[in-house]
């Protein structure tokens, strides 16, 4: 299942360092691979992934492509991290708040 996160259009975008710390204040044991064409949130002993657009290390869109397979703690605490960097989810039904 895959899962849009987004800034609010109003907001300044999030920087690839807050994004990993808030990942990792969740106590999510998380590798950050950066690549040309976009960057990478895996976490350990996990099938889920977060892409990130990046750009200039500053980024406003990703993608949690989540493992049905995985714990069911891993997507709130991904949702908790985004949530408090002022992020909000976006599914077939329109946008809905990371809490």
């Amino acid at each position: 299942m895959d899962i849009t996160l987004a800034l609010p259009e109003s907001s300044k975008p999030s920087s690839m360092r807050q994004v990993i710390t808030a990942l990792r204040a969740q106590k999510l044991d998380i590798t950050h691979d950066h690549k040309n064409w976009g960057d990478w949130i895996r976490l350990a002993g996990c099938e889920t992934v977060i892409s990130i657009e990046c750009n200039h290390g500053l980024t406003s869109s990703a993608t949690v492509e989540h493992s049905d397979d995985d714990s069911e703690d891993i997507l709130p605490a991904i949702y908790r991290a985004f949530h408090q960097l002022g992020w909000i989810g976006i599914d077939e039904d329109g946008e809905f708040q990371l809490l």
